[in-house]
């Protein structure tokens, strides 16, 4: 089974970099963030015809929400937060509804509408076990490639749009980016680690150094702001009468906050996958613990009033660019982001950073994006049936993206939904993805008590299963082999507690493949990981390893997942008839 190879890490998420370079750091991770939560913030409210007052406290009150998700991302206590250095803020994909919301009801509707929303969300991450065959490293990888390369449109179209930006001062926005893409591959290609970790700041500086030469950079605001304030007091209320109004756009909201989450889904694999100098397999408590985090935010910004929150883009591939992934940067940035709300002059020079400059520097990271969208993608592994998906999936949503795709009959609100080729493109992906498992083989289903007693049964099931499907001797032995030693490297040595477990075992044929599937609470150790790290252990340390070298001989494909009272394990063996 391929693993990605480790890359350089300076700092892991339980390892703490010295305090002042934790302060640069977490500075450094919130100042784009922190420019998107101002710029959708008043992209909505403008859009929406909301006062001035109610601008003012959607974007501090935006500011000190993503604040607290991020230090509460940085945690993990019960079963919210990640443990890992994760930004959330306002995706694009809340503009259009909560535009719609603010028209039709104003702020009070829409915070009644976040709340609503954030339920089948936290209902969704806690059940998040059941959609195991739909979200997988594949449907999260190309995720992370539609929202690259959708993405990219807005943040290159804003070069052009910037309205401070004439005919005579174009060559300082050339000058500029390509100033601020060259500062990038210098420090990427042959910067060491220590100034890697420095890339956004360095980078960022450069490109507003040079635009400050050529009148580019906007200081009036900036002297203009006063240094500390607090915002106005704007809260807007509740809705708690629901009128058709409200019933007429919570759908809409549901599958909004249902996409946002699958995209979620993949920026916390991502992250994982990104963190740690040796490979780990994903664990999806961690990712149920971020989706909580962003159910906490999304209930909090339900109740202030503001946008919805997300987890942040490119936290991954920030990671993989400054070699950093301490989860203290996440408490440092959380808490910058909630003082930063009460000193407004900060705020003011980032907001002043030119649109060009942010978007050549977001270039560079939306192509790491992109990159470990493809790595997931390949990583889960590519046939014929998941090539067309992806592929089919991507360009739908490309299509709908650049309005190629049948736009004289899209108007209203479905033409702003189904616009946003992300949203449009993982709808696609979904619905493929049900389709092809609702049209694959029948599952045979066998649950039994998790313990050594149980093998017979398992073995006679497997014997079954494999007489009904027409499978040579050879096949039929391999895969009862494959089913032997993943339940006994399931079972612990703590024999009462094994025998108050139950295992359930599925089995289906996938063209000339079987798949297996045990489900059981299980230990803490990831089978998944310890098959992939074989080759670097000189001796066998415990009698369970057995069992992992011989199901690694057995099976073409192991996958386990974790899950809150739930692990599950796929194995996939190749047989002939």
């Amino acid at each position: 089974m391929a693993r990605q190879v480790g890359h350089e890490i300076l700092y892991e998420p339980d390892e703490n970099p010295p305090f002042f370079s934790g302060i640069f750091l977490g500075f450094q991770t919130i100042i784009g963030l922190l420019v998107t939560i101002v710029v959708y913030g008043t992209v909505m409210v403008r859009a929406a015809g909301q006062s001035d007052e109610y601008l003012s406290w959607a974007i501090l009150m935006g500011i000190v929400v993503s604040g607290f998700v991020m230090i509460l991302q940085a945690f993990r206590l019960w079963r919210i937060g990640a443990g890992y250095t994760l930004s959330s803020g306002p995706s694009s994909v809340f503009i259009v509804v909560c535009i719609t919301a603010l028209v039709e009801g104003g702020p009070a509707m829409m915070s009644s509408l976040v709340i609503v929303a954030t339920i089948f969300q936290v209902a969704l991450t806690a059940r998040l076990s059941l959609l195991r065959r739909v979200i997988t490293p594949m449907i999260s990888g190309t995720v992370l490639i539609l929202l690259s390369a959708t993405a990219i449109t807005v943040l290159l179209g804003a070069i052009s749009a910037d309205e401070g930006i004439t005919s005579a001062s174009m060559r300082g926005v050339v000058v500029s980016v390509l100033a601020t893409v060259g500062v990038v591959l210098v420090i990427r290609l042959f910067g060491t680690p220590f100034w890697q970790q420095w890339t956004p700041v360095i980078t960022i500086g450069a490109g507003c150094v040079v635009s400050a030469i050529f009148g580019l950079y906007d200081f009036e605001s900036i002297l203009e702001a006063p240094l500390v304030g607090a915002p106005v007091w704007a809260w807007p209320g509740l809705e708690v009468n629901f009128g058709v109004e409200f019933w007429a756009l919570l759908p809409g909201f549901v599958v909004v906050f249902l996409a946002s989450s699958i995209n979620s889904i993949g920026e916390g694999m991502s992250v994982q996958q990104a963190s740690w100098r040796r490979p780990r397999a994903t664990d999806f408590r961690v990712i149920q613990g971020a989706l909580n985090g962003v159910g906490v935010g999304n209930l909090l910004s339900g109740l202030l009033g503001v946008f919805p929150v997300a987890l942040y883009p490119g936290n991954g591939s920030r990671i993989m660019m400054t070699g950093v992934a301490a989860s203290r940067v996440g408490v440092y940035g959380g808490i910058i982001l909630v003082v930063v709300a009460m000193l407004p002059k900060l705020v003011a020079i980032l907001i002043a950073i030119p649109a060009h400059v942010l978007a050549a520097y977001a270039v560079v990271v939306l192509g790491l994006l992109f990159v470990d969208g493809m790595r997931m993608v390949v990583g889960d592994g590519i046939d014929v049936r998941k090539a067309t998906i992806v592929g089919l999936s991507f360009w739908v949503g490309m299509g709908f993206q650049y309005d190629l795709i049948f736009p004289q009959l899209l108007t209203g609100v479905w033409e702003k939904l189904l616009g946003n080729g992300m949203t449009t493109g993982s709808i696609m992906l979904v619905g493929l993805t049900l389709l092809l498992e609702i049209s694959s083989g029948r599952r045979r289903r066998l649950e039994v008590e998790l313990g050594d007693g149980s093998f017979s049964r398992i073995d006679g099931f497997l014997r079954d299963f494999a007489s009904g499907i027409g499978w040579n001797e050879a096949s039929t032995d391999r895969l009862c082999s494959a089913g032997e030693e993943t339940l006994s490297s399931l079972v612990r040595y703590d024999v009462e507690e094994t025998d108050s477990r139950r295992l359930v075992v599925d089995a289906r044929l996938a063209g000339e493949t079987a798949e297996l599937e045990f489900m059981a609470v299980a230990g803490e150790d990831n089978l998944e990981d310890s098959l992939a790290y074989l080759n670097e252990q000189p001796e066998i340390e415990d009698e369970r390893e057995i069992s992992f070298r011989l199901l690694r001989h057995y099976a073409s494909s192991v996958r386990h997942r974790k899950y809150h009272n739930i692990d599950i394990i796929t194995v996939q063996v190749d047989g002939t008839r």
